[in-house]
């Protein structure tokens, strides 16, 4: 029986490529910015600037412990290694139920750019939206399980595309109203005494939710060549590309459109660019981006927990018969399958919720605050496991140390700070989510005393 993923599958352009579709480039930017503009209105691509460079921080960490380890099962490899199986368990958890709920957030706004294209008299209706995103679901899931080779083609051909569209329209837009701004456009913007500290934590989870998704490199680092090192040096370029193309694209956005225009175009910023810079129909071209982006990223979302749950039940952490790979794949068929009938059922108990908009807004909070919780406990693993065992360099203080450091301590307290403003449905799904996990782990505590017993 095949017990290893596929090897030296993925080079340093394909798992980069992963790393930036993981972030869902435009489908973050669509349905986000006028969330992230309304709380910090024109300092909203500083907010994204340094909130990426907080992310730095967590980039480094995760370049540090995949050196370490390169586990697909990432945090909670390295976690479980450095502190305590329980934590490294949760903070997999963390990531699966991240994920799961991604199904939801990521399907559906692939399902609205569909229609908008074919039939857009059905896009406000959610059963209808519900429907089409339960077949992308399905077709990017058999893709998946098909191979990883196959799965890097589609990648990299989608991803290339929607980059393609994005830098067009900031091209476009640079040249058509850099004359004339709706809003003025200068270093003043980038300021960081324009915050308060209250302003820049509103706007921070938002924008955390921008830069989730581009650690998938590292839960694909058994299937990368030399993936210890190829796997962490790919996470730090998709992030520094990411960080540009949101920043570049929230200065297009100021200077494209007014404030009311911004607040008007609610999860459809790009296509309100889009149509103020082409004629119809070149301009759903934009429609054409966020497909492509929440598909792919739809892709990424499947692969980080497929790979997760392989590793954890590699492990006996669960059940072992989600480690079954494919025989002819060698893929987590399992976990693979497991993924796609939950994000099913999770579409259908959606469609009985009145608004797409109230779906995707419900989703985004309970991720950003689980990708908070399990990106800062990766950091603190790092900035321990330097302590202990590493020499005290100056980059290993800086880079590895203070620096992830400062992103747990700020990402974690912006998790706390932001929950109480959430609703009850995505507190419930925040913080539950990740405290029900305790619940399978205690189920599947004899197989581990089997396995160590057998062992």
């Amino acid at each position: 029986m095949t017990t290893d993923l596929q090897k030296n599958a993925l080079g340093l352009l394909e798992s980069t490529i992963m790393g930036v579709a993981g972030t869902a480039p435009v489908f973050s930017i669509a349905a986000t910015s006028a969330t992230l503009m309304a709380a910090v209105g024109v300092l909203s691509p500083a907010s994204l600037l340094y909130c990426g460079l907080i992310m730095f921080g967590v980039t480094f960490a995760y370049m540090y412990l995949n050196r370490l380890d390169a586990n697909a099962g990432a945090s909670y490899a390295w976690l479980s290694s450095v502190f305590h199986p329980v934590l490294g368990f949760l903070s997999g958890w963390a990531l699966l139920v991240a994920s799961a709920i991604f199904m939801v957030s990521g399907t559906i706004p692939a399902a609205t750019a569909t229609l908008s294209l074919v039939a857009p008299q059905w896009v406000t209706h959610t059963g209808m939206v519900a429907l089409v995103a339960a077949g992308w679901l399905l077709l990017v899931s058999a893709v998946i399980i098909k191979g990883i080779k196959l799965t890097s083609y589609v990648q990299v051909a989608m991803t290339v595309i929607e980059l393609a569209i994005v830098l067009v329209i900031l091209v476009v837009a640079w040249l058509k109203f850099s004359a004339h701004p709706a809003h003025a456009i200068s270093w003043a913007l980038f300021n960081p005494t324009g915050f308060t500290p209250q302003l820049f934590t509103v706007g921070a989870l938002t924008a955390l939710f921008f830069f989730w998704g581009w650690d998938v490199t590292v839960n694909l680092n058994e299937e990368t060549r030399d993936g210890s090192r190829i796997a962490g040096l790919s996470s730090l370029l998709a992030m520094v590309l990411i960080m540009a193309l949101f920043v570049l694209f929230a200065l297009a956005t100021l200077m494209v459109l007014s404030d009311q225009e911004i607040q008007a175009s609610g999860t459809n910023v790009v296509l309100a660019i889009a149509e103020k810079l082409f004629p119809a129909p070149w301009s759903y071209l934009a429609v054409v981006a966020v497909m492509l982006s929440t598909v792919g990223t739809l892709e990424t979302s499947i692969l980080q927990f497929s790979r997760t749950l392989f590793a954890q039940s590699r492990d006996f952490m669960l059940h072992p018969r989600y480690a079954r790979l494919h025989p002819r794949w060698n893929t987590p068929w399992i976990a693979t399958g497991v993924i796609t009938l939950f994000g099913l059922l999770l579409l259908l108990l959606s469609s009985g919720i009145p608004t797409v908009s109230q779906i995707v807004q419900d989703s985004v909070n309970a991720i950003g605050f689980q990708a908070a919780f399990y990106y800062g406990l990766a950091c603190f693993a790092c900035v321990w496991h330097v302590w202990r065992y590493q020499p005290k360099t100056a980059y290993n203080v800086v880079f590895l140390m203070l620096w992830p450091l400062g992103s747990a301590l700020f990402l974690w307290f912006v998790g706390v700070v932001s929950l109480p403003t959430f609703n009850h449905t995505s507190q419930v799904v925040a913080v539950g989510g990740i405290l029900i996990g305790l619940l399978p782990l205690w189920l599947n505590r004899h197989l581990r005393r089997a396995a160590a017993l057998a062992g």
